[in-house]
């Protein structure tokens, strides 16, 4: 069993200086709602402050030279490695996640951080073949890419370091300062990533935290004049009020997804279950990219259907520190009141519980149903917890239609020995990403990562991201 220890003095970091508040949020441990720190409730002058600080780093920031960023990055990183058995401590409390999925992401952290310094070495434009055209004759050019300036990063509870990084590190990467809004909930880890960010010699203001009302500093942050790129993961609902709040600044949005996994016969049923038990249920499903619905052709639907439950049953339910536990809580318990709802109107529609769906406080035991209707939410909209839905399938191009018939597009997955099939089925599935004998939960981190329809804009993955918080300049000159 682990004991984290607790973050009860943290404070906001603004312009390299510890900024205080007059009121303060409790953080808990979501499986049973025990204290585990205590951050800043910032008020909206502290946005101001930040950006102003943020905009005075933008000199020094420009000034490093590609190495430079990256041995900043490669510094953090060495330390956040010595430092990770806490970090993973922290992320645990946090989130509820269980001890093990606590140390991959925090793990899974450095590999980002090494990818953004990599990508910062290599930053680079392109000669432009000006004599294309008769008019261009006689002319030189080649392109750079700058820094956008500040860019504010709101983050997401569930993945708290980690999806901070994918656009703290990427933003630093190109030059730029940062504005980090953590998730009102999961502040700890952020909080100690500005420590990091301290010892390891960031310019002052490069990186500024802010913790509080998600309602009100992020909207802060949407509207503020002196930030030119945001970057959101989270709801669609929230997504789409940063997006008609921002005006001109660039945006790119993760907003989660309905994932979808395709059985066809003749797959290693073996791995398929294995790996959809995994992509199902870790981190009680509380990942854009977990799997929601699983199609399996009807010759195997029953087979897969009975090793899933005995997969699902097989997980053991437990508090998060506990180094055996494979499922511990949602995020509160008003996430596992929802889940629990959206069961009941499957069943009332005339789904079956296969296994699973109990909830105790702010735990749901893992579920596992069958014919779920198609207009029920869990068919539809994105769950983001601990249950899947197995639907049976005649013909290929059947399941890939109803796999796209959910308002978001962000990875998909396909279990086949068939090269042609698998190929005609990613060219299909209306997604960001398919994965090929592998569930859509599967990421590098430094791979692109982004959705389409409401899944959201833009991609991430460091050097992608970079490309995203960067402004390309052409300069020609006449020779």
């Amino acid at each position: 069993m682990i004991s984290p220890k607790l973050e009860t003095a943290s404070l906001n970091y603004i312009g390299g200086e510890w900024v205080d508040a007059a009121d303060h949020e409790v953080v808990k441990l979501p499986y049973d709602g025990s204290r585990v720190g205590e951050v800043p409730r910032a008020e909206i002058a502290a946005v101001d402050r930040a950006v102003a600080a943020a905009h005075k780093a933008l000199g020094p920031m420009r000034e490093m030279g590609n190495c430079d960023r990256a041995d900043l990055l490669l510094r953090i990183a060495e330390l956040m490695k010595r430092d990770q058995a806490e970090y993973a401590q922290l992320i645990c409390a946090e989130t509820g996640k269980p001890a093990k999925e606590a140390r991959v992401e925090a793990e899974r952290s450095l590999a980002t951080l090494q990818a953004a310094a990599h990508e910062a070495r290599q930053l680079h434009g392109e000669v432009v073949p000006m004599d294309f055209a008769a008019m261009g004759k006689g002319r030189m050019a080649l392109t750079v890419r700058e820094p956008l300036g500040v860019i504010g990063c709101i983050t997401p509870f569930n993945v708290p370091l980690n999806l901070a990084l994918h656009k703290v590190a990427p933003a630093l990467a190109a030059g730029n300062a940062v504005v980090h809004k953590p998730a009102t909930k999961t502040p700890l880890s952020a909080a100690r990533l500005a420590r990091t960010m301290e010892e390891a010699g960031a310019p002052k203001g490069a990186y500024n935290l802010i913790t509080g009302s998600g309602a009100r500093i992020g909207m802060a942050m949407a509207e503020h004049p002196g930030i030119a790129m945001l970057t959101f993961t989270g709801s669609p609902e929230v997504g789409r009020a940063i997006r008609s709040r921002a005006g001109f600044k660039k945006v790119t949005l993760e907003l989660g997804n309905n994932s979808a996994v395709i059985v066809e016969p003749g797959a290693d049923l073996s791995t398929a279950v294995a790996r959809s038990t995994q992509g199902a249920f870790a981190h009680s499903g509380q990942v854009c990219i977990s799997v929601q619905r699983v199609f399996a052709d009807r010759s195997i639907a029953p087979e897969f259907v009975e090793r899933l439950k005995a997969s699902a049953e097989g997980l053991k339910i437990g508090h998060p520190y506990e180094e055996s536990t494979d499922i511990s809580s949602l995020i509160d318990e008003t996430e596992a009141i929802r889940i629990e709802q959206w069961i009941a109107e499957a069943v009332d529609g005339g789904a079956r519980v296969v296994t699973g769906g109990k909830r105790r406080f702010a735990t749901v035991a893992p579920a596992v149903l069958t014919d779920v209707p198609v207009d029920c939410r869990i068919s539809r909209q994105e769950a983001f917890g601990p249950v899947v839905a197995v639907y049976a399938y005649d013909r290929l191009d059947d399941a890939i239609e109803r796999a796209n018939a959910t308002p978001y597009g962000l990875q998909a997955g396909i279990f086949t020995n068939d090269i042609q099939t698998a190929f005609r089925a990613a060219r299909k599935l209306d997604v960001g990403g398919v994965m090929i004998n592998d569930i859509p939960m599967w990421r590098a981190d430094h791979m692109p990562y982004g959705g389409v329809k409401e899944s959201g804009t833009g991609r991430e993955g460091p050097r992608y991201a970079i490309e995203e918080m960067t402004e390309m300049k052409l300069i020609c000159w006449k020779v």
